[in-house]
């Protein structure tokens, strides 16, 4: 049981993310550029496979030439002759039998021996991700430790570089760390004073600064995106491309920061797409970007909704528990877009996004926000069954409340959540953003004494636990303002059917808690998941809340194994769970404004811990949630295909046969090459991971 989070059931459930008729009514310019978007889109996707582990590009193309060669009905017949029931999960059987093998042995066999060994490890470094003795990452290489990581914070911090698009890799000469940090570009020359490429000495180490990380995808990506251009609907769109070209061909997040600044002034465009190194969740310092790139139609019904939402945010604003001076001077008021996704490459596709993620931005110039409607039609539908924690009456109502919930939620926390709130910032001038001799903290009632100097940034000062601090407070921000009658009514819920999306919303978040569970790590004391981290925490501020607001027991299930049951009380939600929310969001805020990295670290590692300690043993119920634990769904995505000057869309079924045909028939005109280029880049970093 203890191990049983590393392996993945059979039954994993598979949606289809239907853009069909979204897609239809573009029009032929617009499905041009929907195109060429989610070609870079792809290629730039494939980034992710060597940001992750070292042998997750070996797993890749050993698949992708295993299903080409051969359909999985196909495979199903192979595996049938081999002697493999459907049970069976003797994976090497299935591709020593295979056509692709046949034909390629050796390649086959290579590719196999540079991934079977750590696909099946459970050896405790290589079983998740982390930084130095506590998992297994390709941000960094794999001699680099926690305080190699800060010294790399300061150097770039020193030289006004971003983390964002880099990688470090550490060696030793003369007796001196010697430290390399690649940008992420398509070519390795060019635009040095803008990238500070160079040798530098710092702190006794030498760190120098180089381009040309994923070259090829970076090429692939700049390529599409130039075609895209051509099809652009405005000025700002193409000025946003060109900003993204520049950016990936040399390796400068200034020039995605352009970039999104045009994005954000590109309003209520019919297809809309974000591109680049993004969320920070998965380095194990908080500071490097996964790519991910997305291409959507909006959805124009749901838009209407949310564009009353973005309207209201002045109103809705003040009603946050913390004082005006914590709140930004002027809300700059967003997109709110319900899209239907078309392509979504990365890691995993979220159900809301607010970006960019540039604070110096969003503070001051504005942001996005977007609802993938398609996304929360299949990702969140339930079976009364498997509805794990719950009591038999609560089910019902969570089944039929969980959507209408969810999309207040997903409102609320992207605008209202990752919206508000200002940073006190003291630029390289010395020019102070709020008056230090009026603004008062709060919580203690003293003058503040600390904000953020020169280049620093919430990333940097609090790298570790940005990410899920900052999800934990859009979390709290969804919580504490879903009871506002106001915001409801603009989702259509009034009355007694307005109180069971709050009942719903609320106990959703603290099942969420739970399940939570899962995603942490107790050899190494750590939570792999921001989100999920996040939800843990919420879950121990309301149950500190006490006065029966919410309950959790363990029990034995029907089956005789064991079980919990976690009730939350609807009448306390406006009284004790509001007070709750109330007082934990002011000390998220404050300290976030104040750059008090001590004070909030503190405040969110103590919720953060799972121990066995206290009225709850939280490690105990973690042995429950991974017996009981649903895996995650999986989405298949449709493919766009050129055929002429006319762009037609591919889609597939909802099943793990469709889900294959779709990567399968993704990279078509180039495989072979552009698996070889993947191979070649990660035999070459190799010996970085031992």
């Amino acid at each position: 049981m203890v191990d049983s989070q590393y392996y993945l059931p059979n039954d994993i459930g598979i949606a289809a993310l239907d853009c069909g008729e979204a897609f239809k009514l573009l029009s032929p310019k617009e499905k041009l550029y929907a195109h060429y978007l989610s070609r870079a889109a792809w290629y730039g996707g494939l980034v992710v496979l060597l940001q992750t582990s070292p042998e997750s590009p070996y797993v890749y193309v050993l698949l992708q030439r295993l299903f080409r060669k051969q359909a999985p009905a196909q495979l199903e017949a192979v595996a049938d002759a081999a002697g493999l029931s459907s049970e069976e999960y003797q994976f090497k059987a299935l591709v020593w039998n295979s056509q692709a093998y046949k034909e390629s042995p050796g390649e086959m066999e290579a590719l196999w021996n540079n991934c079977s060994h750590l696909l099946y490890s459970l050896e405790d470094k290589q079983k998740q991700l982390g930084l130095g003795d506590k998992g297994v990452t390709t941000y960094f290489s794999g001699n680099c430790c926690l305080e190699d990581a800060e010294l790399a914070q300061k150097f770039l911090d020193s030289k006004k570089l971003s983390a964002y698009n880099t990688r470090l890799f550490k060696k030793e000469s003369a007796g001196k760390h010697c430290y390399e940090v690649r940008l992420a570009s398509a070519v390795k020359k060019g635009e040095e004073r803008r990238t500070r490429c160079g040798t530098y000495d710092f702190d006794e180490a030498v760190f120098s600064v180089q381009r040309g990380d994923y070259a090829f995808l970076m090429e692939k990506v700049s390529q599409n995106l130039e075609k895209a251009k051509a099809y652009a609907a405005s000025d700002n769109q193409k000025g946003m491309l060109e900003e993204y070209i520049r950016s990936f061909t040399y390796g400068s997040v200034d020039a995605h920061k352009e970039g999104s600044r045009f994005w954000i002034k590109d309003k209520g465009p019919i297809v809309e797409s974000y591109i680049g190194f993004i969320e920070s969740y998965r380095d194990p310092f908080g500071s490097r970007g996964e790519f991910e790139g997305f291409v959507a139609v909006v959805n124009k019904a749901m838009s209407a909704r949310f564009a009353e939402l973005v309207s209201s945010a002045e109103v809705l604003l003040p009603e946050l528990p913390w004082p005006p001076a914590f709140e930004k001077d002027h809300f700059l008021k967003p997109d709110f877009t319900s899209l239907d996704v078309l392509t979504f490459a990365g890691s995993g596709i979220p159900a809301g996004i607010n970006i960019p993620n540039y604070d110096d931005i969003r503070q001051t110039e504005g942001f996005k926000n977007v609802s993938l409607g398609n996304v929360l039609a299949v990702a969140y539908a339930t079976q009364k069954e498997k509805l794990t924690f719950l009591e038999e009456k609560d089910k019902d109502l969570y089944i039929k409340w969980k959507g209408p919930s969810f999309e207040v939620q997903v409102g609320l926390h992207e605008l209202l959540g990752h919206g508000s709130g200002k940073l006190f910032i003291q630029d390289e001038k010395g020019k102070l953003n709020f008056d230090k001799a009026e603004v008062r903290n709060p919580e203690t009632g003293e003058l503040i004494s600390s904000w953020y100097k020169g280049s620093e940034t919430w990333d940097s000062k609090f790298s570790t636990i940005a990410s899920s601090y900052e999800e934990c407070r859009a979390e709290c921000v969804g919580l504490y303002l879903c009871l506002n009658k106001q915001v409801l009514s603009i989702f259509g819920h009034e009355g007694e059917e307005a109180e069971e999306v709050v009942y719903v919303n609320w106990l959703n978040m603290v099942r969420a808690g739970l399940l939570g569970l899962e995603f942490y790590t107790p050899e190494s004391k750590s939570w792999r998941q921001a989100h999920m981290q996040a939800r843990f925490v919420i879950l121990r501020v309301l149950l500190e809340a006490g006065e029966g607001l919410v309950t959790l027991c363990e029990s034995s299930g029907a089956d005789g194994r064991p079980d919990a049951l976690i009730t939350l009380d609807r009448s306390n939600i406006h009284t004790v769970g509001k007070r709750a929310m109330q007082k934990f969001l002011c000390k998220l805020q404050v300290h976030k404004s104040t750059a008090d990295v001590e004070g909030g670290r503190a405040l969110y590692e103590t919720y953060s811990a799972v121990t066995s300690d206290g009225s709850h043993d939280f490690l105990r119920l973690r042995e429950t949630v991974l017996l009981r634990k649903e895996a995650r769904k999986m989405f298949v995505q449709a493919n766009t295909l050129l055929k002429g000057e006319t762009v037609e869309l591919e889609e597939y079924e909802a099943t793990a046969a469709g889900l294959i045909q779709s990567f399968t028939q993704r990279f078509t005109e180039d495989a072979e090459k552009l698996e070889a280029q993947l191979l070649e880049l990660v035999s070459i970093d190799a010996p970085c991971w031992c």
